[in-house]
């Protein structure tokens, strides 16, 4: 089988609808195996770029290439190769749960074991039960089954964990994971932070039909405010070059009898030494790291909120 450089290629990808521009000159490069990201605002052009990715939608303009196919010339292929789950599915209200993951089973050549999946998936128990008697998170759990049924090469997930419970969306993420660890190329839309964190390999944030940055969640959240923020209560006052001069820090300031510092590295050990070499103790001490959420806030003005509203373009 040809190995690729890149599962996925987007080239000034555009779309329109009338007068709105959904996707604005959209480009990125997903790498076999890694898991990558796209986040942003609802009505941000993130599921139009992702339906254009897979064939679903026909761009106005660019180019779309997974793992060297044409999503509208190439379509029976992708088919075989390309898992897709979207914020909406919908099948008949009296097929139950097990048909359902039978029949795309069928769809398939070499198909996943469907006991692991509904297993990992916390759907084992309701195989029999009537689709129309699924929970929302219930029938969220199900089409992300559905995406990966097929031991897809590529897997495309919209929102997978909308709906789901805490622990629900933990044990979906080492699914995730678990899939991804055998060679699986992820397309990851999603609104969490804490997922993009922990799953995401890089990240693309788009704002607008247009992508305002492109790193690593690490890279990201380093922009935020230049690193991370120790706060503590000194046991006596000392002057602020004490820490200025370590390398580690870019910045002291005080709030009330607190000192906060600024810095990258190891900031928080850095910061201890010091004072305990000067006969300083640092009390109350609270490290606050910048987060992913921090990133998009400062690139974009904007905050995501956990409540996904629904309906909106996004």
């Amino acid at each position: 089988m040809k190995t690729y450089t890149s599962a996925v290629e987007i080239s000034h990808l555009r779309k329109t609808y009338g007068k709105l521009v959904a996707v604005d000159d959209v480009s990125v490069s997903v790498a076999e195996g890694e898991i990558f990201g796209i986040l942003g605002p609802n009505g941000a052009g993130k599921t139009t770029a992702i339906e254009c990715a897979v064939g679903l939608r026909r761009p106005d303009a660019g180019t779309i290439r997974l793992l060297g196919l044409d999503p509208h010339a190439d379509r029976d292929t992708i088919h075989e190769i390309v898992g897709v789950q979207l914020q909406t599915t919908a099948f008949p209200a009296k097929l139950r749960t097990g048909e359902i993951l039978e029949e795309y089973r069928s769809f398939y050549r070499r198909p996943a074991d469907v006991s692991e999946l509904v297993e990992a998936l916390g759907l084992a128990g309701k195989l029999r039960d009537y689709y129309r008697s699924l929970s929302g998170g219930q029938r969220q759990r199900l089409s992300v089954a559905l995406a990966l049924i097929g031991r897809p090469r590529i897997a495309v997930l919209d929102e997978m964990t909308t709906g789901l419970d805490p622990q629900a969306r933990r044990d979906t993420w080492e699914l995730i994971e678990h899939i991804r660890d055998r060679g699986t190329t992820i397309l990851l839309v999603t609104h969490f932070m804490e997922e993009a964190e922990r799953l995401c390999d890089h990240v693309a944030l788009i704002d607008h039909g247009r992508i305002v940055a492109l790193d690593t969640p690490a890279g990201l959240t380093a922009q935020a405010r230049g690193g991370k923020t120790v706060r503590f209560l000194p046991s006596a006052p000392f002057d602020d070059r004490l820490l200025t001069e370590l390398p580690e820090v870019s910045r002291v300031e005080h709030d009330g009898q607190h000192v906060v510092v600024t810095g990258t590295g190891e900031l928080v050990n850095a910061v201890l030494f010091a004072l305990r070499a000067a006969g300083l103790e640092a009390r109350d001490v609270r490290l606050d790291a910048s987060t992913l959420e921090d990133a998009f806030v400062a690139l974009t003005g904007t905050r995501l909120h956990e409540e996904h509203k629904e309906g909106a373009l996004t």
